[in-house]
């Protein structure tokens, strides 16, 4: 005897079909994090393929593929910031009242300024006092910290147009939460 739980007809489950691409839904940052990505994939391949298939491995692979994934990491960043997908506690906005919400989105649009702001800002000075090569290939530190710095820059800038769409489009009852 099968007891079906959830009929086809009263699941409410239903799969959206996106098979669409339109290159204008994305922004500069994802296309540039996306080659970034796909360069990190080669060089891991080609770690694993020198260690595992040649049985001897290319020294400079491992410390670039650290270096790729932080630039991933930091110019993926700019990705959620612009979609609105970092973690945030959306739960609480739908039990405050209408004043509070859109004063807490304020508050934590304006945090979010400050702090890749500040994380630029610090970038910078870090890029600035780093003098030292990288271990395995002849290129200043130095740069890395330029890609962290063009991850916060994109961060900062996309989290000010979502800053701006805010207070542009607060409701009355509830602003519009990311």
């Amino acid at each position: 005897m099968t007891i079906e739980k959830w009929p086809a007809e009263e699941s409410g489950f239903q799969i959206e079909e996106d098979d669409t691409f339109e290159w204008r839904d994305y922004g500069i940052e994802d296309y540039a994090t996306l080659a970034v990505f796909w360069l990190l994939a080669l060089v891991v391949f080609m770690q694993f393929f020198s260690r595992y298939v040649l049985g001897n491995s290319i020294a400079w692979t491992e410390e670039m593929a650290r270096y790729l994934l932080v630039i991933v990491g930091f110019m993926g960043g700019s990705m959620a910031v612009r979609t609105g997908t970092q973690i945030c506690a959306e739960f609480f906005y739908r039990y405050m009242p209408g004043w509070m919400s859109r004063l807490l989105v304020t508050l934590v649009d304006l945090v979010s300024i400050a702090f890749f702001a500040i994380g630029g800002w610090t970038t910078w000075k870090l890029a600035d006092l780093t003098t030292s090569l990288m271990t395995s290939v002849d290129i200043p530190k130095s740069f890395l910290y330029y890609f962290v710095l063009v991850g916060f820059l994109l961060m900062l800038g996309r989290s000010i147009q979502i800053a701006v769409l805010h207070w542009r489009n607060r409701s009355p009852a509830h602003p519009d939460i990311p």
